[in-house]
């Protein structure tokens, strides 16, 4: 039955996206992070949904007229400059055949990034895209939210597979999805009482999941969040009184083997995964550095690779860290150039907390923007220590962010005046993308 199911949203999904291409960039949101096919055990399981998508979607692109041009704003042209410079370096890595298999896998994620710039145009296709990327994520959370409640927290949370396989890796993906929760539950009318409890409810699952995956780098994303979100609050007393509760709560209920594995974060020198990481961080350190220009690419997490760069070289380990994977794969540019994105990104996010308070019809805007930077901390301080660089998720807030703005920037225009006081630097980026959008 799963099968079946499937295969007709697939199919009927495609077809619409011939006319409608904007459907095809959900569709492949949903099928690229939720991974719908692996819940499947039949024919469905090898079907090369993602390719179907992709086609689909292409070929609505290349007929419809309703698209924008993707440069909209630096973080895109950042995120170009990125893929060039990956393209570049890619033959002069250490091993070009090794590393095809990854370099096509993220080519592809961020050439549909661009894809889905183009053509996310109205306030309700923006919405869309923000609930498909919940929704794929909280679909795990609230699972792992229920399981970790079962199970009293002994047995971890696992992922379902691709990027987030892991414990420590879908960990993290529930804490960057946390706050785009929120902000569906802050737009959402108040009639609707069922949606928000609903949205409460799989907020509480989804924290509960993360604390459940046992990842530190979880702990110290969620908590990085909390001090964010306090430091903004209004209320500040209240905000802490009432996070600390939860927090209380949260951890009272985990097992004795898990406050024992969160305690080795203060001793990490005395363990042997911290002391693993630490030793790929200095292999990707010392690679970048006698590289000069370029980094090792993909495939440098090898016996040869750790002998010649690492302080011990039988500990081979992933890089564990958006930082040091990317400054050993693409070398202290490509890491300059790929941080660059985030700094454009956040300021776009900035950018709309800011301009979007002005009036009720773009509130939601600001709303947006500061709930994406709350899930960008837990993915800067989580992403600290996991190997997730190039997972879809930042890269679709990314994508919130630039085509919120850019429907900001439209509305103004079709009003003649821009009813907002942004800073002046912020103030001039708007009048140029005004005259050029």
């Amino acid at each position: 039955m799963r099968d079946l199911a499937l295969t007709v949203i697939i199919l009927g999904g495609c077809l619409m996206t011939l006319r409608r291409p904007w459907v095809g960039v959900i569709l492949w949101t949903w099928v690229s992070i939720m991974t719908p096919h692996t819940q499947t055990y039949g024919f469905a399981n090898s079907m090369p949904v993602a390719l179907m998508v992709a086609v689909a979607t292409f070929i609505g692109l290349a007929v419809t007229k309703d698209r924008r041009k993707p440069f909209l704003d630096p973080a895109v042209t950042m995120l170009v400059v990125f893929m060039v410079w990956v393209i570049i370096g890619w033959p002069l890595s250490h091993d070009p055949a090794g590393s095809k298999e990854m370099l096509s896998k993220v080519l592809k994620i961020d050439l549909m990034i661009i894809v889905s710039i183009m053509l996310l145009l109205t306030k309700q296709q923006i919405q869309y895209f923000v609930w498909i990327n919940v929704f794929s994520i909280g679909y795990y959370g609230v699972k792992g939210g229920i399981f970790t409640l079962k199970t009293g927290g002994g047995d971890r949370v696992w992922g379902p597979g691709g990027f987030i396989g892991g414990n420590n890796e879908v960990a993290l993906a529930f804490i960057v999805a946390i706050p785009l929760m929120y902000y569906i539950f802050l737009v959402a009318p108040r009639e609707r009482k069922w949606l928000r409890r609903g949205l409460l409810a799989s907020m509480a699952l989804t924290a509960a999941a993360a604390l459940g995956s046992h990842s530190r780098g979880a702990l110290l994303g969620i908590s990085a969040m909390a001090v964010f979100l306090w430091w903004r609050s209004d209320k500040k007393l209240v905000a802490g009184i009432l996070m600390s509760a939860v927090a209380v709560l949260l951890i009272a209920f985990m097992p004795s083997n898990w406050s024992d594995r969160m305690g080795t974060i203060e001793n990490y020198e005395k363990d042997g995964s911290a002391m693993g990481r630490i030793n790929a961080w200095w292999m990707a350190f010392n690679l970048a550095n006698d590289l000069k220009l370029f980094g090792g690419g993909f495939e440098i997490y090898l016996p040869e690779i750790f002998a010649k760069y690492a302080p011990d070289p039988t500990d081979i380990h992933a890089a564990h860290s958006i930082y040091f994977q990317v400054l050993g794969e693409h070398g202290w540019i490509g890491l300059l150039i790929w941080l660059s994105i985030w700094w454009y990104t956040w300021r776009t996010a900035a950018w709309l907390r800011s301009s979007g308070k002005s009036k009720d019809g773009t509130q939601w805007c600001a709303h947006l923007g500061a709930m994406c930077q709350v899930s960008m901390v837990g993915y800067f301080v989580g992403g600290a220590f996991l190997s997730l660089a190039y997972f879809d998720l930042p890269y679709n807030i990314m994508v919130m962010l630039v085509v919120a703005k850019a429907w900001m920037l439209a509305q103004a225009k079709s009003e003649g005046v821009m009813n907002t006081e942004p800073s002046r630097s912020i103030e001039r980026e708007a009048q140029h993308d005004l005259k050029t959008s």
